[in-house]
């Protein structure tokens, strides 16, 4: 007999892609065959995936961007969509369907309610995004990665937490190095639609650092192809030591490094400083639906673990004031880092793995 097939739904960021990878890791390595949904621009993540994860890309689309033209076209695209799952499913019909959430999950879940093929949603944020909003009342559970997530009244969510990749927990509880006077390890990252705003205050915080510790920090920072040469001019201009790039494949690595993290208060952003335990300056993205990155940073603030700054108030002297206050204060670094590990939810991806077998079973029916 064929192993059972899970169907994993999840639209084209990071924050969507990345619990997905690691539901699909877990999930291959229990014997299950997987299938990957998604869009083109959801394929670009894929990279990573175990090799036995079948990737589809699915004809879909966004009411977000284009203009009204664009706009005419989504029911349509997004029908289509929907028309091609339920064949595939009628073809090869999957024992389970997970949705991540973004606008390419819905032919997949659709098809799943369709055809009654016992389906769920994983929701990061602390606040449900546009199309896991659709379908709350639709699916039979809601794993929740932030706690407590914002839902329709009468709708249970479960607590699994944010699964994080194979590379994070390798690197899960590392021994953390505190600030001293020698080189630091700055990491900066900001998603793609949220690096902007980072690239143009952080060069200029760290600039006007005290020299003894302008001098001693080496800085990772994650920035938009665009930004990219400017970001590196301006690190070179305050003689600041600095790797820029859109994109780095060894993030895990680099949180485990740093002393200090800035960054975007992202769902997997925020899982991975925690399940590693580091120190972080959390701006949430001013421009988030919902504002859900501020919901999603409570907890490592409450922990004290963190410290955020509203995009509405971040300026370089602020910055500036924030990081040195973390980097001249070791043993307050090191409460951080110790807060945020205990924030953390290592086994996140072991909760939603049950919940997702025990849609197979006949006692959730």
């Amino acid at each position: 007999m064929a192993a059972p097939l899970l169907l994993i739904a999840a639209g084209g960021t990071g924050g969507h892609m990345f619990p997905a990878q690691a539901l699909a890791e877990a999930m291959v390595s229990k014997g299950w065959r997987v299938k990957l949904s998604t869009d083109a621009r959801g394929a670009r993540y894929a990279g990573g995936y175990p090799k036995a994860v079948t990737v589809e890309r699915v004809a879909s689309a966004t009411f977000a961007r284009g203009g009204p033209l664009a706009k005419l076209t989504v029911p349509v695209r997004l029908a289509v969509g929907v028309i091609g799952a339920v064949w595939r499913m009628l073809r090869n019909r999957p024992n389970a369907v997970v949705g991540f959430g973004g606008y390419p999950t819905i032919p997949a879940l659709a098809a799943a309610m369709i055809l009654r093929v016992p389906h769920m949603i994983h929701e990061q944020n602390g606040v449900l995004g546009r199309v896991n909003q659709i379908f709350a009342r639709r699916v039979r559970w809601i794993g929740c990665g932030t706690w407590p997530t914002d839902l329709p009244d009468g709708v249970e969510g479960h607590h699994t937490g944010n699964p994080v990749r194979a590379a994070v927990l390798e690197r899960a509880g590392a021994p953390y190095i505190p600030p001293g006077d020698y080189p630091m390890s700055l990491l900066v990252i900001g998603g793609s639609q949220g690096a902007r705003v980072l690239s143009d205050v952080v060069p200029g915080a760290l600039a006007t650092l005290p020299d003894t510790l302008r001098t001693r920090i080496r800085v990772a920072h994650q920035a938009r192809p665009e930004d990219e040469a400017r970001v590196n001019a301006a690190y070179a201009e305050a003689g600041i030591k600095a790797e820029v790039a859109p994109f780095f494949s060894d993030i895990p690595s680099r949180l485990a490094d740093a002393q200090l993290v800035i960054s975007r208060s992202g769902a997997s952003s925020v899982a991975d400083i925690s399940v590693i335990g580091r120190p972080s300056i959390l701006v949430p993205f001013a421009a988030a639906a919902n504002d859900h990155q501020t919901a999603n940073a409570r907890g490592l603030v409450a922990a004290e673990a963190a410290i955020l700054i509203p995009e509405s108030r971040l300026d370089a002297a602020t910055l500036s004031g924030h990081v040195a206050a973390i980097l001249e204060n070791p043993d307050a670094a090191v409460r951080m880092a110790h807060a945020a590990l205990a924030h953390g939810i290592p086994d996140a991806t072991d909760r939603l793995v049950t919940l997702v077998e025990a849609l197979t079973t006949k006692e959730s029916t």
